[in-house]
């Protein structure tokens, strides 16, 4: 079967470093936790303007190595590769990655956040509704949570992915496709889909409600995840506590995330009410819900072949996350 080019790109990358995994990096990675985030990830954002990320390993004997990527299917390429130890991404990347060979361990998730992501309109479109983008440009970033975003809508519409023209673009260009009218619609996430509902009027025709969940995942090096259990609890206890902060002063917390995002803080509020962040560590029924979307890729042509994502789930006792409790943030693809 012929691979889908965006898995023909990354598969040999992959393949490539599963064989330079290099025996200096464990080393390192045992006094440096090198922790990859998108600025769209608000309160890793938050964390790491702040320092308590560090403060809180600083008793292990642990640095801090901040990573930034522009999206979660780099992310996981640099995962893989061994720039990173842990990253956080939507739903989707760790499941294209994962048919493309990458090796990493899910070793938590953040609540559903389906109202932080959607399918939106100019204001001036005359498109009202999911079915009527049939034939019509839609513009996403390959790979990201959106993608099955976009899948289930059109399921739900009554529409196949072959009725609609994707155009893939990372949120940037796909910013500019959108507001010169190059695409009719725009699937995005927050920060952006605020940004683009608060600046230009951009109207939602469909966000995640009734259709996914739409979690975001930790992941690590399956190897860092095993023997570095005390950092991963420290950084999910870090985590917890950040966004008890943000819970309880979100204007506070947008101001402080706003310039490092580069945007209004207004619009970082708005997008942090949309956001349920509380680390948990994966239970079976996520996990079904991975696998469903998994099984959607592949039957779409998109994904080469079925994956289980139960072999990237981290082995119970061997450092998983454990008594977290839901709080609310912001988030990242």
């Amino acid at each position: 079967m012929r691979l889908p080019s965006f898995i023909r790109l990354l598969a040999p990358l992959f393949m490539l470093a599963a064989s330079l995994q290099a025996p200096a990096q464990t080393a390192a990675a045992a006094t440096t936790l090198r922790i990859g985030f998108q600025k769209s990830a608000s309160l890793l954002t938050l964390q790491k303007s702040n320092g308590s990320l560090e403060k809180r390993l600083a008793p292990l004997g642990v640095s801090v190595k901040w990573v930034e990527f522009p999206a979660g299917p780099q992310l996981l390429e640099g995962l893989n590769v061994g720039a990173i130890d842990v990253g956080y991404v939507g739903e989707a990347p760790p499941v294209f990655a994962q048919a493309a060979g990458a090796r990493f361990v899910y070793i938590g998730f953040d609540p559903a956040a389906p109202q932080a992501e959607a399918i939106v309109v100019p204001k001036g479109s005359a498109l009202t509704s999911v079915a009527a983008l049939k034939g019509r440009k839609v513009a996403l970033n390959k790979g990201s949570n959106v993608h099955y975003l976009l899948v289930k809508a059109l399921e739900k519409a009554g529409l196949r992915w072959a009725d609609i023209q994707p155009v893939y673009l990372p949120p940037a260009d796909a910013r500019a496709a959108f507001e010169r009218g190059a695409v009719d619609a725009w699937v995005i996430w927050d920060p952006f889909l605020s940004a683009v509902e608060k600046q230009s009027g951009a109207r939602q025709l469909q966000d995640g409600q009734g259709i996914v969940n739409n979690y975001a995942y930790y992941l690590a090096d399956r190897a860092y995840a095993q023997s570095q259990p005390r950092v991963i609890q420290a950084l999910f206890d870090d985590t917890q506590a950040q966004a008890a902060v943000l819970k309880a002063d979100r204007r506070a917390a947008a101001a402080v995330i706003a310039p490092l995002q580069g945007l209004a803080p207004d619009i970082v509020e708005q997008s942090l009410s949309r956001y349920q962040f509380g680390v948990r560590p994966l239970t079976p029924a996520v996990a079904a819900e991975q696998q469903q979307l998994a099984d959607t890729f592949h039957a779409l042509g998109l994904i080469p072949a079925p994956i289980r994502v139960a072999d990237a789930l981290q082995a119970p006792g061997t450092g998983a996350p454990a008594g977290a409790t839901a709080t609310t943030a912001g988030g990242v693809r």
